[in-house]
């Protein structure tokens, strides 16, 4: 008699957990179906076949760039980047778009365009470790001002959440990327790479052997003066730049790791 009613016990727990289990995938498949009602517009597909091979090329930049300096800003982001392309992926998934970057390896892609991009870039990239920080500069620009324009078009409420998040995280790698180019001294053996160890690289020394920021303690160079005569961190936009009030930029550390984040 106590076997029997053991037995019952199991049986009613067993079928209990399982209608819950079979409840939960029946929510998460609603979920997802709900998710995926709303198809978006033409011009979004457009915009998330694009992005998803920006996002691309960023993560490859920063992966080639990873191998060649010892600045592990470049691999972390990387890193982020991969994450910012899996976002869209899903999003290509769910609506059952085709994938533009599918099977491509590193530096490929299916608009020449973007493979020029990334052939200038990392050629840049290769000249000095200052060049490779603009080079990250250049992308995250690049990247904020095409989310910004797109966000601005997009009605489709899970495409515009995705975006928004990826705007976000764009911003704070800006951010990490300067906060390397303020702080990095080339002829200091402590800098912020790798706990303070940095290694030469190729052609270290940049153009005309100064490299693209070399003079800007002497008030030259690609930032000494910048837009309205003050410098890209002096005054800039609204009298602040852009580590002043600017697009709420975040202090982050040389690594590629934000406050807040």
């Amino acid at each position: 008699m106590k076997l029997r009613t053991l037995s019952l016990v199991v049986l009613i727990l067993f079928v209990g957990l399982t209608s819950v289990s079979t409840a939960g995938m029946r929510q998460q498949r609603r979920a997802a179906a709900s998710f995926a009602a709303v198809q978006p517009t033409d011009s979004e597909v457009i915009d998330l076949w694009y992005m998803r091979q920006e996002e691309k090329l960023a993560r490859d930049v920063y992966l080639t760039l990873s191998e060649q300096w010892d600045a592990v800003v470049f691999a972390n982001i990387s890193e982020s980047e991969q994450r910012h392309m899996d976002s869209i992926k899903r999003l290509i998934d769910i609506y059952n778009l085709e994938d533009p970057v599918d099977g491509l390896a590193i530096g490929e892609f299916a608009d020449q365009a973007f493979v020029d991009l990334y052939n200038e870039l990392t050629e840049l990239g290769a000249k000095s470790l200052t060049d490779a920080f603009s080079v990250g500069i250049t992308i995250e620009e690049l990247d904020i001002a095409d989310l910004t324009e797109k966000i601005k078009q997009i009605t489709t409420r899970n495409v515009k959440r995705v975006f928004e998040n990826l705007l976000s995280g764009s911003e704070k790698h800006l951010a990490a990327f300067q906060y390397n180019i303020d702080n990095y001294d080339p002829d200091s053996p402590e800098t912020c790479i790798n706990g303070g160890q940095q290694r030469q690289g190729r052609n270290r020394p940049g153009r005309d052997g100064q490299g693209m920021h070399a003079q800007r303690r002497n008030g030259q160079g690609r930032n000494a003066q910048g837009m309205n005569g003050q410098g890209r961190n002096r005054q800039g936009r609204n009298g602040q730049g852009r580590r002043g009030q600017g697009r709420n930029m975040q202090e982050c550390n040389c690594d590629g790791t934000c406050i807040n984040q």
